[in-house]
Formats: structure tokens, sequence, C-alpha cells
């Protein structure tokens, strides 16, 4: 009967936590949208000034009188806060604004980036945690062996190594092994194809390149990190105690030791989506793909507000998504958290 209780009060605990945090995020995701708009703006002159200039080098003059007619056409001629209650009013109601660089709305060039880049960024993750964990907790069980000396070598090479330089070495061996061509994330005759099943085809044969490098240096941090936390675990009393006891030793690792020492790699997952699409951006860049870091990367240089502020965004809720969900897996992982919570 207590039991039944304490687990009806961890379970409303869980509840309240997870409402707070779904509050915190978007009063937070409010917060953000305003510091993003502003600091777009700190730098001098505007998409116009970059227009402007890029026709006066091509031998075009703009009146003063032109000038000021595409200022109010671009809405530049507002305050700053008037464009960003319209911006924030158009976001509310499911419109981002219009790209002044791409001269189209922001919803329409903004929906398949997206889509590719979280494909991307999720089978990284993916990749990431089955590769690293694994690895980690073997290396670590097997401290000075032969395989933890080879693990530690290719993970000190995989942190070493820059990703845009994995990947032309990877597009080389592809190209001189098999003659295929693995840039971008399409063949060209699918590149402006409606989709299809031999187009999804080839977006499969082109994803394994951007996956593996993507989550290399991630999968090679993790696998130190992992390794040296569950090396400082399977030190402490309580496992020498329950080894003592005759504790199986895989029951004995998975039961707290690997629990504990997922910790980090847990905390961590509220940066690993926004690293995998905004530390991507060079070897996104190399590879040619089309994903949203090159765009946003784009947007900045030529100050496209309402584009680069909707990217930013994006970002920034898969930042907060992270973190409400590597806090929630924190409370099941680890038991002492969930104890903790309890006894508040």
């Amino acid at each position: 009967m207590f039991a039944a209780a304490a687990s009806s009060t961890i379970d409303e605990l869980m509840r309240i936590y997870v409402f707070q945090r779904l509050i915190y995020m978007i009063f937070l995701l409010w917060l953000v949208s305003i510091v993003t708009f502003v600091v777009i703006q700190l730098p001098p002159g505007d998409y116009l000034s970059t227009y402007i200039s890029r026709l006066e080098q091509a031998g075009q003059d703009l009146s003063d009188e032109e000038v000021e007619n595409l200022r109010r056409q671009y809405g530049l001629d507002l305050p700053l806060f008037l464009r960003y209650f319209k911006w924030f009013g158009q976001v509310l109601q499911g419109e981002f604004g219009f790209s002044f660089d791409w001269q189209q709305p922001v919803k329409d060039i903004i929906g398949e980036r997206l889509a590719l880049t979280f494909t991307i960024a999720i089978l990284s993750a993916i990749f990431t945690f089955a590769v690293a964990i694994p690895i980690g907790i073997y290396s670590a069980t097997h401290q000075y062996s032969l395989g933890d000396y080879i693990v530690s070598i290719i993970g000190f090479i995989g942190l070493a190594i820059p990703n845009f330089m994995l990947a032309l070495i990877m597009l080389y061996i592809a190209w001189k092994s098999y003659e295929l061509n693995l840039t971008g994330l399409f063949s060209p005759e699918y590149v402006s194809a409606p989709w299809s099943w031999a187009k999804l085809g080839d977006l499969l044969l082109h994803l394994p390149i951007p996956i593996i490098v993507v989550g290399t240096a991630g999968t090679a941090g993790m696998i130190r990190v992992l390794r040296g936390t569950l090396l400082d675990e399977l030190n402490k009393q309580y496992v020498i105690t329950a080894r003592s006891k005759g504790v199986g030793e895989v029951k004995l690792l998975f039961k707290y030791p690997v629990r504990v020492a997922l910790n980090p790699i847990v905390s961590g997952l509220a940066w690993l989506f926004p690293s995998l699409i905004s530390g991507g951006t060079i070897t996104a860049i190399v590879l040619g793909l089309p994903t949203a870091g090159p765009m946003l990367y784009r947007a900045l240089i030529t100050q496209d507000t309402f584009l680069t502020a909707t990217l930013l965004m994006f970002v920034t809720i898969l930042t907060v998504i992270g973190t409400t969900v590597s806090d929630i897996l924190l409370v099941v992982v680890d038991p002492r958290i969930r104890m903790e919570r309890a006894a508040n």
C-alpha cells in the first residue's frame, strides 16, 4: 500500500515537473525571439544596404527615392519594435515573414531543408549513441586491454580530425573505389524531382556519409566521457560490496554503474541536436547538403532578418526541447534524482 502511494506521488510530481518545464519553455522561447531579433539588427546596415552595395558593384546606381521605396517595400522604414511585433504576430499565425534574399515567404523555403536537417540530426544522434555507449562500456570494463588501447587511439583520431576533412576523405574513397559522387543528398536527376520511391532510395544511398561524418566527433567525445565516468563508478564502495556478496557482473554493471555513468551523456542531449545543425555547417557546405546550416550562414551574411530569426528560433526550440527531454530522462535513468524529487 505504501509502495503504491509512493509510486502515485512520484507520478504526480513528474506530471507537475513536465508541466512546469513546458511553461518555462514557452516563456524562454518568447524571450529568445526578442533577443534574436535585436541581435540580428546590431551589425551596421541591413539587408537593403547589402543589396544596394551589390548593385553599385554591378554598376547600377539607385536614386534616393528608389532606395526609400525599397525600404518601405521591405518594411525597413518601421522602428525595430514594430518590425518585431509584426514578425512575431506572423509567427503566431504560422507565418514567418518574407525572405529578402530568396524573395519568397520564409515558410516556403525552410520546410524541406528543416525536414532534411532533422532527419540527418536524428539519424546522426542514433548513430552516435548506438556506437558510443557499447564501445564506452567495453573500454571501461576492459581497461588497459588491447581493445581499450585500440578504441582510445581511434577516439583520439576521431576528435583530432575535423569533420570537413573526414567528409573529403570519404567522398574521395567513394569516387575512387566505386565511382560514386555522393555529394549532396540527391543525384542531379532527383534534386528537383517530386518525391517517389526512386528518390527515397537515392536519398538513402547518400545518407550514410553525412550521418557518419556529422556523428563521428560526438561519438569520439562521448566514448571518452562514458569510459571515464564508468571507471570512476566501478571503483566505488557500493560496487565492491555488491561484488563481494556474489552479485553477477552483468547484473551489477547495468543495475547502477552504467545508469549513473549515463548522466553526463543524457545531460549532453540538450546540446546534441543544435550542435549537429549549427556545428555541422562547414561539413554541410563541403558535402553540398541542402540543410539549415548553410542557409543560416547565407542569411547571416546577407542580413536576411526574418529568415535568420526563424532559423535561430528553430535551433533554440531544439535546444529547449533537448534540455527538457534530458532532464526527464535523468529522472528515469538515475534513481537518486527520482528519490530526491519524491523527498521534496
